[in-house]
């Protein structure tokens, strides 16, 4: 390797360059192993069978909850997507009522002045959660409309409390974005907790600016690559929802044709680097879950110029 160093970017938020050196060396057959037990990672090679399996966690937690007769509180992202689709085929096809869910999405986009992109907006993740999941279950089956909840700016003050009411949430889904956001939980807003972990794990939902990276991140996969049309903030569950649910199960897809991955490196500095503030993903090493990654995911982390 040629001794060329350098200093990290300076609108990168985590700038320990030895930790980046030393989890870019991990190689795929060794990434499934952690120090915590109940922090399970795991790799599924296959894109279809990536997403059946989200599909069916989602779909046995439903039935499991149902025939206990208990209500199930799921925190939901927007990312990945295509699990839903099989979710709902599962629902409807083993006509599984779903009046016992309540859903809590993580995140929202929002204006300069913290106003929540509608549901009638393209971009928006309630017409995305509407058209690729709720719109595709039988109607009668659906969950009831005062059961699904998006963090807009009127009912974000009281967003952690009305998920508490509910017992908590049983699980909380979601992925891991570009710079470590967890939700739209984003990597700067680290520096406002410094090493005080436990008081970073009890911040709630807020409106947040979002990262650059996250702007260029989405602008790629649900704009056209048009970074001008994405909103410049959003509003946000936090750390405190993500580890005071019962259980977590994030999914990690980050990965395109060609072998071209922007998640590669991420989810080896969210799994195995040290637990940080300015890497929010991290926390999920610190309780009990799962962490799957698609398999061009796993990948080692190498340069290609081709």
């Amino acid at each position: 390797m040629s001794d060329f160093t350098y200093s990290l970017a300076k609108f990168i938020p985590f700038q320990d360059r030895a930790e980046c050196e030393r989890v870019r060396k991990i190689k795929k057959e060794e990434i499934t192993h952690h120090p915590n037990p109940e922090f399970k990672i795991r790799v599924i090679e296959e894109r279809n069978d990536f997403y059946f399996q989200f599909a069916l966690d989602i779909f046995t937690r439903i039935v499991e909850a149902r025939e206990k007769k208990e209500n199930l509180v799921l925190i939901l992202p927007v990312g990945p997507v295509p699990q839903y689709s099989l979710v709902a085929k599962m629902i409807n096809q083993f006509r599984i009522p779903l009046d016992h869910l309540h859903v809590f999405n993580m995140d929202e986009y929002a204006d300069q002045d913290g106003n929540t992109a509608p549901l009638s907006w393209p971009g928006s993740f309630q017409k995305a959660m509407w058209d690729n999941f709720f719109s595709l279950i039988d109607p009668p089956l659906r969950p009831r409309e005062g059961n699904i909840h998006f963090p807009t700016k009127e009912v974000l003050p009281d967003y952690a409390r009305m998920i508490e009411d509910l017992g908590g949430a049983n699980c909380c889904y979601g992925g891991v974005g570009w710079c470590g956001h967890i939700a739209f939980w984003e990597a700067h807003l680290g520096f406002e907790f410094g090493d005080d972990l436990e008081a970073f794990k009890k911040a709630g939902p807020r409106l947040v600016e979002l990262h650059p990276m996250t702007i260029m991140q989405n602008a790629l996969h649900s704009f056209s690559g048009d970074w001008s049309w994405v909103p410049p903030k959003a509003n946000t569950i936090g750390p405190a929802q993500i580890v005071g649910a019962k259980d977590r199960s994030f999914w990690l897809d980050g990965c395109w044709e060609g072998g071209i991955s922007w998640q590669r490196f991420i989810a080896r500095l969210a799994a195995h680097g040290r637990v940080n503030p300015l890497v929010p993903a991290s926390i999920l090493q610190t309780v009990p879950g799962t962490y799957t990654m698609l398999g061009g995911v796993a990948e080692n982390v190498e340069i290609h110029m081709a």
